[in-house]
């Protein structure tokens, strides 16, 4: 399951070259590392990130029903609920491990808090967006703070992890966990922006299944926020206990056009990639680190 997760291979595990995922979190691990001349001593805290990242992408998947992913069945699809969680387990353990041998005892402590906290944030924060589709009115504050959990706490990980397994000063690593939570919620902001806007045929998923589901994401909460006409249509689509025919999509999303909800959008996404970069020491802005910082700005997937 997990080598059919990560596309080494299909369900019969005759290999494949199906997408792996975009390791996003990992490269910012070595990134960092190399940043500080240390690009060996980040691997396995990048392969630690990139287990705990997938851990919560097959249980995401789980509790928001998805059926596929990356272009292909999610693991519960393909098997069952039962062992698509287990799975997701199962790489949890395996990240813990990866940063608890092989590594100084002193980091290797260090590395296996801060993925906690971690875990524990990004539990925290899915949590909250499984509570806001319970609700009829979720503000902005609310859901740039449960983005940070969710997202944002990872990516801070990530980029901490980097410095720390490089030998980095204690202000270097909270500086580097700020550019990275600051990425994770730009990375989120133009997910958002993609679930309504992204083509499927790129982004793996079907547009406008979060309108289906009336979850509610930020291009959504801020459109919902304007005083508009548009705004009060979609409340309208928001509140009926009527479910919303998959033809009636593109018309909703248009809603969230008009009332400015994918602007603001993306106004916040670049906002936080100025403050990542603004969070790195002049003599940190390497060429990996920027390019990554406009990688989750400019992203189509």
């Amino acid at each position: 399951m997990a080598g059919y997760h990560f596309g080494w291979w299909d369900v019969h595990g005759v290999p494949t070259d199906a997408d792996s995922g975009k390791a996003l979190r990992a490269a910012l691990t070595l990134s960092v590392a190399a940043a500080y001349g240390s690009l060996e001593q980040g691997c396995r805290a990048a392969a630690a990130v990139e287990l705990m990242h997938n851990f919560t992408l097959i249980h995401d998947d789980v509790m928001d029903g998805d059926h596929f992913r990356r272009g292909r069945p999610t693991v519960w699809a393909v098997w069952d609920v039962g062992g698509a969680i287990l799975l997701g387990d199962v790489l949890q353990s395996l990240a813990f491990r990866m940063v608890s041998t092989d590594m100084p005892a002193t980091v290797s402590a260090a590395a296996a808090a801060r993925l906690a906290a971690a875990g524990v944030e990004v539990c925290r924060g899915q949590q909250q967006d499984c509570l806001f589709e319970t609700r009829t009115q979720v503000e902005m504050n609310e859901y740039i703070a449960m983005a940070a959990g969710k997202t944002g706490a990872l990516m801070g990980c990530a980029a901490a992890l980097g410095a720390l397994c490089a030998g980095a000063t204690e202000d270097a690593v909270a500086d580097m966990e700020t550019f990275g939570n600051e990425l994770g919620l730009a990375f989120q902001f133009v997910d958002d922006i993609m679930g309504l806007c992204g083509d499927p045929a790129t982004t793996g998923k079907p547009a406008g299944r979060d309108l289906l589901r009336r979850k509610r994401t930020l291009p959504i909460v801020a459109a919902l926020e304007s005083d508009t006409a548009a705004a009060r249509s979609l409340a309208e689509l928001y509140l009926s206990t009527q479910a919303i025919p998959p033809t009636e999509v593109a018309a909703a999303i248009e809603l969230v056009v008009a009332a400015g909800g994918i602007q603001r959008a993306g106004d916040q996404a670049q906002a936080r990639i100025t403050t990542a970069l603004a969070a790195l020491p002049a003599d940190l802005h390497t060429p990996d680190l920027v390019a990554l910082a406009q990688l989750v700005a400019h992203r189509n997937r």
